[in-house]
């Protein structure tokens, strides 16, 4: 009896540093291999020591001292982090309690006492073990690379039971005494924590669906942002073609005025400036992209009447992809042209300026539009007032946010400024 006591009481070690090691992520090489096996094997000796000098009481009470502190200790030491390896080496401690729940379901169904629960649990450890190693695992280190704030909310329970099973049962008999709050401790808790993880997982739920919902409008602004380069780039490629084609115009308006057509002459005139006209990019600066989309919004204000004064400084090669520049520009032009749309329609005045610069590999933007609009901030980044707007400003904020800049949204005399530098 005394024999598979103690047999048992090495197998449940084995048992519980395996998990705990599995449980813990650490990239292992040899090194750490052999100074993981050596400490296991220095933790075992000690055991024995306590165990045959003191019983299996006294080891029983000294376990947290001569195994689990040592033992999360060299998983410190080999992780290089305290919390998680205290996390790993608690949920082991917690799995543990599957052997000896099979076992006492084996000695309630059939006779056998303390012999035939120490028997079923020297049986089952191996295949539990190996279940766990391959199975759970793998989920469990994953959840190592989540913030530490996860990592407390995981390791919650197992914390809690290791207290409550020293407490309740190896150093005092509270849970062999009937006490109904002790007995109901474990089943409030697992309450509570099912309930924190139901809220944890409805509101990340909700993070990720609204997550969802602007990076599929960011593509879409991207896309026909894209879009209205290629566009642009179009235009501008026929624009390349008249003025080559510019010899033979002119040959075909001699030959009309040789020929007395000065009719069909006028009429070709007309129809070559308005293609001309309607495919101009007007040049800013010597970046493309700026040159094309600033082309273009300063058309489309002159179809409102709206006056844009344009200042661009900014080279062809700048730190900032081509499709974040569109996003960036298009969002912010768009919703200065929609506030100075808005001034126009109250028979206000409306007008946008715009300063793009470069110095030091540094990009700064400055948009200024006339607003008389009470416009609501919430730390520091304006609000829409209606509902499935505003995605403009969040993807402004995200691009330089990336880009490790800063921006700032202000209302000053009258206009809605935009600063961003990045």
């Amino acid at each position: 009896m005394r024999i598979v006591c103690l047999f048992n009481f090495i197998v449940v070690t084995v048992f519980g540093m395996g998990l705990s090691t599995a449980f813990c992520d650490i990239l292992w090489t040899r090194r750490r291999r052999l100074f993981m096996a050596g400490s296991m094997a220095v933790i075992l000796i000690f055991q024995g020591v306590v165990y045959f000098e003191g019983g299996a009481s006294m080891a029983s009470r000294l376990y947290p001292l001569i195994t689990h502190v040592p033992l999360a200790a060299a998983l410190c030491i080999l992780n290089k982090r305290c919390l998680w390896p205290t996390i790993s080496v608690l949920t082991a401690y917690l799995c543990c309690q599957l052997r000896r729940w099979i076992a006492l379901l084996a000695v309630a169904v059939f006779p056998g006492g303390a012999i035939l629960q120490d028997t079923v649990e020297l049986i089952v450890t191996l295949p539990l073990l190996l279940v766990l190693m391959w199975f759970i695992a793998p989920s469990v280190r994953s959840v190592s690379q989540y913030p530490a704030s996860v990592q407390i909310q995981f390791g919650l329970i197992p914390a809690l039971y290791y207290g409550f099973d020293y407490a309740t049962r190896i150093y005092t008999e509270l849970l062999m005494s009937g006490n109904m709050a002790v007995l109901e401790f474990m089943p409030f808790v697992c309450s509570v924590a099912y309930l924190m993880f139901v809220f944890r997982i409805s509101a990340e739920e909700w993070t990720r669906s609204r997550l969802e919902e602007i990076q599929k409008c960011l593509n879409l602004q991207i896309l026909q942002a894209v879009r209205e380069i290629e566009t642009l780039r179009e235009s501008q490629q026929k624009t390349r073609i008249y003025r080559h084609d510019l010899r033979h115009h002119m040959l075909f308006l001699l030959s009309c005025i040789e020929n007395g057509k000065y009719g069909q002459a006028r009429e070709y005139i007309g129809e070559i400036c308005s293609g001309i006209e309607g495919n101009q990019v007007t040049v800013y600066c010597q970046n493309e992209v700026a040159n094309l989309i600033l082309s273009a919004f300063v058309g489309r204000a002159g179809d409102f009447d709206i006056p844009i004064e344009v200042r661009a400084e900014i080279s062809r090669n700048i730190p900032v992809s081509e499709s974040d520049l569109c996003v960036l520009l298009c969002n912010a032009l768009e919703n200065a042209l929609h506030a100075c749309q808005r001034q126009k329609e109250k028979g206000l005045f409306g007008m946008i300026k715009i300063i793009i610069r470069e110095k030091n590999e540094k990009i700064f933007l400055q948009i200024a539009n006339s607003c008389d609009e009470e416009v609501l901030f919430d730390r520091g980044i304006p609000i829409a007032g209606e509902t499935g707007h505003g995605l403009g400003v969040r993807s402004i904020c995200a691009i330089v946010e990336q880009y490790g800049g800063v921006y700032d949204f202000k209302v000053k005399g009258g206009q809605f400024v935009l600063s961003v530098s990045l």
